[in-house]
């Protein structure tokens, strides 16, 4: 099949753009990125996308595709091999876990906008329980499911990205008590194309935006 011209629009801090360019890296696509301001949104960016967000995959100058989750289907389909399980219950499985995924983001997004230490507490505890429950899934051999890297992978590497960050700054022991998920964890951000998803001034840009937040978080910040 031959691969069309693509142009992935991405904004540096954007877990879900991260998927997108983990699944483009892991299958060997040729594309270009173009990072955008999503606080000065380009005019041509607000026509191509109905929803106004990134990731955004403009194929062949003709079909933009949105939502990361579209946007990784399309890649894999177009592509030799796959990142997903063929057999429908596991694949359905993994998809079930992967929006368990997506809801994570939104924890993390809460516990970096929480406004008191409560808050960020009830938040914490909040998460903690849910890498409780990845436990006792995954098999962290070295990867969610074994020794194949797969699409379920690239959706949880952005959110232990997180916490590297966080670890350069404060002490969290959300992962002390969890063996296999720190195994997971670890192994996701040695591979190559998790370090390909971001820039290398990552952790002081997300440090720098965390900071503008001005919540709880921000006073525990080294800066």
């Amino acid at each position: 099949m031959n691969i069309p011209k693509l142009e992935l629009v991405t904004f540096a801090l954007c877990p879900y753009v991260q998927r997108s360019i983990i699944t483009l890296e892991e299958k060997n696509i040729p594309h270009n990125r173009i990072d955008i301001d999503l606080g000065n949104k380009p005019e041509w960016f607000k026509e191509l996308s109905p929803m106004g967000k990134v990731p955004l995959l403009i194929v062949d100058d003709r079909h933009p595709l949105f939502e990361s989750a579209v946007i990784c289907d399309y890649l894999d389909e177009i592509t030799p091999g796959s990142l997903q399980i063929h057999e429908p219950l596991e694949k359905a499985y993994h998809k079930a876990w992967i929006e368990f995924g997506s809801q994570t983001l939104n924890n993390i997004a809460k516990l970096y906008n929480a406004k008191t230490k409560s808050e960020f507490n009830n938040t914490l505890s909040a998460l903690t329980r849910r890498f409780e429950l990845l436990e006792s899934e995954t098999k962290a051999e070295p990867y969610f499911n074994g020794k194949t890297f797969l699409l379920i992978d690239a959706v949880y590497s952005p959110i232990f990205r997180y916490f590297e960050v966080f670890d350069l700054h404060f002490k969290i022991d959300i992962f002390e008590n969890l063996p296999k998920v720190q195994v997971w964890r670890t192994n996701l951000m040695q591979r190559n194309s998790v370090k390909q998803a971001v820039r290398e001034e990552y952790p002081v840009l997300l440090t720098d935006y965390l900071v503008k937040r001005k919540s709880y978080i921000s006073s525990l910040l080294k800066i």
